[in-house]
């Protein structure tokens, strides 16, 4: 480790970081557009602009941004217009992966896909062909220090959820995709935006990894996340504790 110094290296990690939070922002402002061009502009009349705006709002995107992006959306000069697309398949050890992703290439969103799943020791499927493993459902969080587990609880099932998962960090709220924004308003109005609001994969079943093919995966994910196109990658990989710990 001979000539990196401290400030060196924690300049690199301003750097990567910087860099993650432009390619966040990045997808953000795209499903912020994507939302505004099929719907309406209007928040308060389009449900999935109501969710990218509290996606934009969790990773602290300022209102200037946010509203630049509707009016870019639904303005004369409408810009770039994308396509969404949902690519299926297998990375390392058999994990089920799905990719979601807004373009407007489709040709080279797929080919850089595949090459980042064959370089991973993964191969791209068929559309549906790994799907039946999860289930797409909306996940409501709040953090434990804002919410009454009670009120939350009985707040949730009258507004027709479908279970609350608590931890020592707070509380996920899940629903069915249809009844997502339902409860995702009636909770809002009451306990203030939420930490974190998506319609999301999860996975079913699990596949256990050892530390080889969970480092793998791990790589699968970061390029594909990397990916200005990639907006969620899913998986149902259950890395070892090793790995995990590296994660934290």
């Amino acid at each position: 480790m001979a000539g990196h110094s401290h400030a060196k290296n924690v300049m690199h990690r301003k750097g990567a970081q910087d860099a993650r939070r432009a390619r966040a922002f990045g997808k953000i402002i795209r499903e912020i557009t994507t939302a505004a061009r099929i719907g309406l502009p209007d928040p308060a009349a389009n449900p999935r602009l109501r969710a990218a705006i509290a996606w934009a709002r969790e990773e602290n995107m300022t209102r200037d941004t946010i509203e630049r992006a509707i009016r870019k959306a639904s303005g004369p000069d409408a810009g770039v217009h994308y396509t969404e697309a949902r690519y299926e398949g297998y990375g390392p050890g058999g994990v089920a992966v799905i990719v979601e992703a807004l373009t407007d290439n489709l040709n080279r969103t797929v080919s850089n896909i595949r090459s980042a799943f064959s370089k991973y020791g993964g191969v791209l499927g068929e559309t549906n062909s790994v799907s039946f493993q999860f289930r797409r459902i909306g996940v409501i969080r709040y953090p434990s220090d804002r919410v009454d587990p009670d009120v939350l609880f009985q707040l949730a099932a009258d507004a027709g959820a479908d279970d609350v998962v608590t931890d020592a960090d707070g509380a996920d709220v899940v629903t069915t995709m249809d009844g997502f924004f339902g409860v995702r308003d009636a909770l809002a109005a009451r306990f203030g935006e939420p930490s974190h609001a998506r319609v999301e994969w999860r996975p079913q079943t699990t596949v256990p990894l050892d530390d080889e093919k969970g480092a793998l995966l791990l790589r699968l994910v970061e390029a594909l996340d990397d990916d200005d196109d990639v907006q969620n990658v899913y998986v149902n990989g259950e890395l070892p504790a090793s790995l995990e710990r590296e994660e934290t």
